[in-house]
């Protein structure tokens, strides 16, 4: 996998991620690329200055802040583990993302899941986004540190997830409550729906809670990143008085 940008190549050293190769482009300057060099140095990873030309052909023609890195794929987990590794904390929170299928959308998700505390990421494997260079990217970095894990099929995993003892709360313009009557102080799985059509009926039936936003405007729905972003710190507000 190639990741581009300052900030993901610099959370992937500082994560001790598998990267083989980073380069720079001629000319580029600053602390954070004084900072990859260093790690870089640290940990013997070859580091090479290029021409403009040959990043592009690294790393393609998007917006690469003059750096490029080579590094393993992004390492997944298994959804039993993910519980075993939640278990660490008290009502552990869970984000379940129903495909989602812009990677923009799914990078800036990521960021928010990790700045709001997530326990862990589950996504649908089947028409969701890949976990590529674009969402690593749009995540910052944050996609580091983070707990992954693609899962098959979503019913058999909140089956599992409620056996565990986790309340599944779904969003949907159709929810009976709005996200602010909650209470999230318990082991909690946030399900998020694709960008047009929503959480799936089956999913929905599946649902504990379906909970909704309250809208004060002519448009009746938001970005699902920023629907994400509003509840996630509604749950960490919550866990935090």
């Amino acid at each position: 996998m190639v990741i581009t940008g300052r900030k993901p190549v610099l959370e992937s050293l500082r994560n001790d991620a598998s990267i083989s190769k980073i380069y720079i482009q001629f000319g580029n300057r600053g602390d954070v690329i004084e900072q990859i060099k260093q790690l870089a140095k640290q940990n013997n990873i070859p580091v090479s200055e290029v021409a403009p030309q040959k990043l592009i052909e690294i790393a393609g023609r998007g917006e690469t802040q003059g750096i490029a890195a080579l590094r393993e794929e992004i390492k997944l987990l298994n959804l039993d583990r993910v519980i075993e590794k939640a278990k660490q904390n008290k009502n552990p929170l869970l984000l379940l993302l129903d495909m989602i299928q812009d990677p923009h959308n799914l990078g800036a998700i990521l960021r928010t899941a990790e700045a709001s505390g997530v326990d862990g990421v589950l996504i649908t494997k089947h028409n969701s986004a890949p976990i590529n260079q674009t969402v690593v990217k749009a995540s910052a970095g944050a996609i580091e540190h983070l707990n992954l894990c693609y899962i098959d099929n979503l019913v058999q995993a909140l089956k599992l997830l409620k056996d565990n003892g986790y309340w599944v709360v779904g969003t949907s313009l159709d929810g009976d409550r709005t996200h602010t009557s909650v209470d999230f102080k318990m082991p909690t799985v946030l399900v998020m729906g694709n960008e047009e059509k929503g959480i799936r009926p089956l999913t929905a039936r599946n649902c504990d809670f379906l909970v909704k936003i309250p809208m004060a405007g002519k448009i009746n729905s938001l970005n699902v990143s920023v629907a994400t972003g509003v509840m996630l710190f509604e749950v960490l507000r919550q866990k935090s008085v």
